[in-house]
């Protein structure tokens, strides 16, 4: 193998970079970069999670805005990436402190989200998939005794 070979093999794919581009900009996101998000979201782009199922730049960055107004400096931490062509699955913590309850205590949801990138490589279909029982009912003060009760329950 010749060494341009050799060095074009080494190269990261264009879906790769845009998916770094994607998690650098997931982990550092703040309130203002919101505005921001046209950049990495296709304006048709598609997104689903227990809470939301929404289409449209406008109502992807809707969702984004209200999670900075709901929790307290919410971010997300990327623990892993699986990459194949034009879509990726990533693993996260979000990590946050409620506003009204436990304000000293931060919280975190496990999950993973599965994106599509269009050829622009920007998301066009965003995925979330969590546990909102274990995750975050179990975490609320009166919902949260009712949901381990149930667990244990089910368990019997």
């Amino acid at each position: 193998m010749t060494p341009s070979a050799a060095d074009s093999s080494l190269q990261p794919s264009a879906e790769r970079l845009a998916v770094t581009r994607i998690v650098d900009f997931f982990e550092a996101l703040q309130p203002a970069d919101v505005a921001r998000m046209g950049t990495f979201y296709s304006g048709q782009a598609w997104f689903k999670d227990p809470f939301n199922e929404v289409r449209g730049l406008a109502e992807v960055q809707r969702v984004f805005s209200h999670m900075y107004v709901a929790l307290d400096q919410p971010h997300f931490v990327v623990t892993g990436q699986l990459v194949d062509g034009a879509q990726c699955f990533l693993t996260w913590n979000f990590v946050f402190r409620f506003k009204r309850f436990r304000t000293s205590t931060w919280q975190t949801v496990r999950g993973g989200s599965h994106l599509k990138l269009n050829a622009d490589g920007q998301i066009e279909y965003h995925r979330d998939y969590w546990d909102a029982a274990e995750e975050l009912y179990e975490k609320l003060p009166a919902v949260g005794s009712l949901m381990r009760w149930l667990k244990r329950r089910a368990n019997q």
